[in-house]
């Protein structure tokens, strides 16, 4: 028996109807952060197949005729929000000047013993801080020896304070352990915002173990391309793992135990027990205390609803 196939304007109409949500949704992801979208970054972070800004050009400019967006320049905004714009400049200007101190120290901490990748997480990945802002870090490091590795990024951490500049290496991973477990939009978005600064290849698996952000962000390949000259092959080099082998001379396992255990008693001390946010264990330190993706995807949901209806990803 044969199949009708639906009128091809019927089809278009289907797929453009779903492109229009998409932009919408995107949009109104960044506006959580203040940050209106250009429109190479929509091509990137709309929840949905897009093959080129050509292809979202006629979506656009619908939109833009329906009042549903408006454009400043190269920048894409939800209506009456246009004013963020001057917001972004300002903060791309701010992160402009951060950034040759966090490659400076992201290099510094490539070179510790039992570090294997180094990536910029957070806000200065999209080029949105405020002055004074943290270089947050994520950090991937060899099996076992995860939290002495930790206590060495930490000495980086307050060297640094000393000259004002503030490292925040809040999410630390083994080898082991790169599939990641909380699985949502906020975090599709942190890793497909990933700049790795060392250790590109360690970087490619992490993306292979989180295939999963795929069905959440389809056309975030890889990592930004704004920054992909920042990108390095490895991290370390031969003088590091020589101090490899004679710490794991003199560093038993109880050892890397023993600091474990006093900082999970420090963290709980201080913070109470684990959320949903946090993970402490031989192969995780992630510190997310602030409880930051329930507040973004809570407020997601809460948008999503006024302007779509609901079915928020």
């Amino acid at each position: 028996m044969a199949t009708l196939a639906a009128p091809q304007d019927f089809v278009s109409t289907l797929a453009e109807s779903a492109l229009e949500r998409a932009v919408i949704e995107a949009l109104l992801y960044g506006d959580i952060f203040d940050y209106p979208l250009t429109v190479e970054e929509l091509v990137r972070y709309v929840p949905v197949r897009c093959g080129s800004a050509a292809e979202l050009g006629g979506v656009l400019r619908r939109l833009a005729l329906e009042g549903r967006v408006e454009r400043r320049g190269v920048y894409v905004t939800l209506p009456a929000r246009h004013g963020l714009v001057e917001r972004r400049r300002a903060r791309f200007t701010e992160s402009a000047r951060l950034w040759p101190q966090a490659v400076r120290y992201a290099d510094v901490i490539a070179r510790l013993p039992f570090v294997r990748m180094v990536a910029v997480s957070g806000a200065l990945a999209v080029d949105n801080v405020e002055r004074g802002a943290d270089i947050d870090y994520f950090i991937v490091t060899v099996p076992g020896r995860l939290w002495l590795c930790r206590a060495l990024v930490v000495g980086v951490v307050r060297w640094a304070a000393r000259r004002e500049i503030a490292l925040c290496p809040n999410y630390l991973l083994s080898e082991r352990a790169l599939t990641l477990g909380d699985r949502n939009l906020f975090t599709a978005h942190e890793v497909a915002q990933l700049v790795p600064l060392a250790g590109a290849p360690i970087y490619q698996r992490l993306r292979r173990a989180n295939d999963w952000v795929d069905g959440y962000l389809p056309n975030a390949q890889g990592a930004p391309p704004q920054h992909a000259g920042r990108i390095r092959p490895r991290s370390g080099g031969p003088g590091a793992r020589l101090v490899e082998r004679l710490m794991a001379a003199v560093t038993p396992a109880v050892v890397e135990r023993w600091e474990m255990t006093r900082k999970i008693r420090k963290f709980r001390a201080l913070w109470g027990e684990e959320s949903d946010e946090t993970a402490f264990d031989p192969d995780r330190c992630k510190g997310h205390f602030g409880g930051n993706a329930a507040r973004v995807l809570g407020e997601y949901a809460a948008r999503h609803e006024l302007l779509l209806g609901g079915g928020a990803p």
